[in-house]
């Protein structure tokens, strides 16, 4: 019987009770280790060893514990990184999660400082694509965690303006991003399925003049054809093709559409 000592559950892990039932523990014995205080309850089906307070890396290291292909990306992934950022006072912090499937409901009533913002819809042609994914060690043990380079996650940012990210936090990790990897970007920028992502990018990445722009290799990058709206009210930039605020556009413009 593949049964697990719930002493050998790692300080921090949270798993439910499908994987706890996989290692032979069933429902009524998770009750029993819920009353004798050997497992408390993180939220509805969700459960840990008891121990010091969770933080957010414990989450979603427990995540891969549970067979998520999840990883840290987007505007988190480049403030791990030490790019510029701002996070408004008396508001949570936001930790972006890009996973391939719909995360688990309990993932989002945990009680720690942090508000998780789920992404689950591909940006690239091949699904189980890890390019541009590294890992994150955390914690005493070292764990792995999976986080974005900062030529996906930027990518991955832009992907989400203008709804959960603004033209205004791209221009300013954009403008920190002067290490960029020129052949990591051209092989992301080929794979990545959104004409916007890629057109907006590029817009961006010519207006702050960074060394590696000149270095890309677009022959293979496809652009799409026609006009995109990207922001309603904006100016069309006339070498791209997208309308972008009135306030962050200098090129000479063309009327909208």
């Amino acid at each position: 019987m593949n049964r697990l000592k719930i002493e050998q559950l790692s300080d921090g892990v949270v798993v439910d009770r499908s994987w706890l039932k996989g290692k032979s523990i069933d429902a009524p014995l998770v009750d029993y280790y819920l009353r004798k205080g050997y497992l408390v309850r993180v939220a509805s089906g969700a459960y840990r060893r008891p121990g010091a307070p969770l933080k957010w890396q414990h989450l979603v290291y427990s995540l891969q514990v549970l067979g998520f292909k999840v990883h840290v990306g987007g505007r988190s992934a480049l403030e791990l990184k030490g790019f510029a950022h701002y996070l408004p006072l008396n508001k949570k912090q936001l930790v972006h999660l890009f996973s391939e499937k719909k995360l688990p409901k309990w993932i989002f009533k945990t009680n720690v400082n942090v508000k998780f913002v789920e992404h689950t819809k591909g940006l690239f042609k091949n699904n189980k694509n890890n390019r541009g994914l590294n890992t994150m060690l955390f914690g005493s043990w070292d764990w792995e965690i999976n986080v974005a380079s900062p030529e996906r996650a930027i990518l991955e940012m832009i992907a989400a303006v203008p709804g959960k990210e603004s033209f205004h936090m791209v221009n300013v990790m954009m403008e920190s991003a002067s290490t960029l990897r020129p052949d990591l970007v051209s092989s992301l920028l080929k794979e990545c399925k959104n004409i916007k992502v890629k057109r907006l990018f590029l817009w961006f990445a010519e207006k702050h003049k960074h060394q590696w722009f000149e270095r890309l290799k677009l022959e293979h990058v496809d652009l799409g054809k026609g006009k995109r709206v990207i922001q309603r009210g904006g100016k069309l930039d006339s070498k791209y093709l997208i309308t972008v605020p009135n306030d962050n556009n200098d090129r000479q413009e063309q009327p909208l559409f």
